[in-house]
């Protein structure tokens, strides 16, 4: 997202299931230093603002974007996480750290309406949102949006049926479904999934509408005058027009005068998906959803998949520059609207895979950094304190690839003078045991590197900066120079308090 520090590293700072205590604002800024000690250079922040659940929302199903804590809605003052006051606080000692913040910006959807209004609208396929399926009926439609909770601080902006393209529930006959409101049309440049994906859930913003377009704007201005945050994450961007973010951002960073570099979510298996997003979209990155697919299906393939392919066809081989990668993320992990879980035994290579190589920002998620004790699902990767340390302080210098067989693969980092002990070698296998023959640059000819993962003897670098490094049956080597002993000891103890 950005290309300053030299070697950036997004935590996604939260996991779906996190306890609805509202404290998380708080264990944030009080572990501000302890994350930035670990390598972390920017902190995705869960959506700040109420949602319709209160205190039980994770924030995605957005009801007022400008209660961050404050007003009595919902059932709440704080959100899930925290207080107002709690998250500017979370926000300046992440700051104070080092660590840049990025907030989640949803607004596609908004949802826990106020009241009712009936409205005419006309039933679709959900299969096919192009395709009507009955004439235009009278529905009761929570699209009524006042916030009295609120009374009108920040904004007197109130939302009614005009504000929206469509809706899910028929409150007079309890009845699910979609319907589009008449006179209007599902928005273009859009995912072509289901006809056309515009709509997703609750009720669906009409972001063209001229006077929703302006209060979207006047919000974001707000937000980030008020919140100070450094960057953006931008939600369920293949159901909102392109052209929308094409013209918010940049008006967002003249209007504010800050860089806000952004991150969005498209969610899509297919790169070119992703690169025709980015033309229209040129000042954004996106999260590398290809790669992830890649992960999960080596994860999951009993050998079977061609590891020397495995950044064929994603964003970080086509575009690095504007690709951010991830292992997993709050709607992948078990139980959640995109499951695709990356199976345990292949997460230490996968992270390996996408923290150690020169391409892409890789994004780290808190549930693999911390578990999921809340519901069991997910083990802390162990090896990613030690895997983040490395990232920091040895992943440095010209880049070695060795990936020219199916099961096993590897790469190597020469390091550079500026880091004193840097550079690295890893071999990753997703089936059997063998060795992989690794250039790690002449520099370190005559060297003794140690294994660091994997558990495998010393060895030391040819005359020509090549060596021949092993790796189990489905498992990860990883050495460095015995110089970098030093500079990794006790990396995997970080963290041991949080976890």
């Amino acid at each position: 997202m950005s290309d300053d520090p030299i070697n950036p590293l997004l935590l996604q700072a939260f996991a779906w299931d996190l306890p609805a205590d509202s404290s998380h604002w708080r264990l944030l800024a009080d572990n501000a230093a302890l994350l930035a000690d670990c390598g972390v250079t920017s902190a995705w922040l869960p959506p700040a603002y109420k949602g319709r659940a209160g205190a039980e929302d994770v924030g995605y199903g957005v009801y007022d974007t400008y209660d961050l804590g404050e007003f009595d809605q919902k059932g709440s003052v704080a959100t899930k996480y925290g207080t107002k006051d709690e998250y500017l606080a979370a926000v300046e000692a992440l700051h104070a750290a080092g660590i840049a913040v990025v907030a989640d910006i949803v607004l596609n959807h908004r949802m826990g309406a106020d009241a009712t209004e009936v409205v005419r609208a006309f039933p679709v396929d959900p299969e096919d949102r192009r395709r009507p399926i009955g004439p235009a009926e009278e529905i009761t439609a929570w699209t009524r949006y006042t916030f009295p909770g609120r009374a009108g601080a920040y904004s007197d902006f109130t939302w009614d049926w005009t504000c929206f393209h469509g809706t899910d529930w028929d409150e007079a006959r309890h009845l699910a479904g979609v319907w589009l409101f008449e006179g209007k049309q599902w928005s273009e440049h859009v995912t072509d999934e289901l006809g056309n994906y515009d709509y997703l859930m609750g009720t669906d913003v009409q972001v063209t509408d001229p006077r929703v377009a302006a209060e979207l704007d006047r919000w974001g201005r707000w937000y980030v005058e008020t919140t100070g945050v450094d960057g953006l994450r931008l939600d369920a961007l293949k159901h909102m027009g392109a052209d929308f973010f094409a013209r918010w951002l940049p008006e967002l960073r003249r209007a504010t005068g800050r860089d806000l570099p952004a991150v969005g979510e498209y969610w899509s298996r297919e790169v070119s998906e992703l690169q025709r997003y980015l033309e229209v979209v040129p000042f954004t990155s996106l999260f590398d959803v290809p790669l992830h697919f890649h992960l999960h299906a080596a994860s999951a393939s009993n050998g079977d998949v061609d590891l020397s392919r495995l950044f064929e066809g994603t964003l970080v081989g086509a575009d690095p520059a504007r690709a951010v990668t991830f292992v997993e993320n709050h709607d992948t992990q078990p139980g959640q609207s995109l499951a695709s879980t990356i199976q345990s035994w292949f997460k230490p290579s996968a992270y390996a895979l996408i923290l150690l190589r020169e391409a892409g920002t890789p994004c780290i998620f808190w549930g693999d950094l911390f578990g999921t004790p809340e519901t069991g699902d997910l083990p802390a990767v162990t090896e990613l304190p030690l895997l983040m340390t490395m990232r920091r302080s040895l992943a440095h210098g010209r880049q070695h690839d060795a990936l020219d067989e199916p099961d096993i693969i590897g790469f190597a980092r020469e390091g550079d003078d500026a880091h004193p002990g840097s550079g690295l070698a890893v071999v990753l296998s997703d089936r059997r045991a063998g060795s992989k023959r690794i250039d790690v640059g002449a520099r370190h000819a005559g060297e003794r590197w140690i294994c660091v993962l994997g558990g495998h003897e010393p060895v030391v670098i040819g005359d020509d900066g090549a060596v021949e490094l092993p790796v189990s049956d489905g498992g990860l080597s990883a050495y460095v120079p015995e110089a970098a002993q030093a500079i990794l000891e006790g990396a995997e103890q970080r963290l041991l308090r949080q976890r």
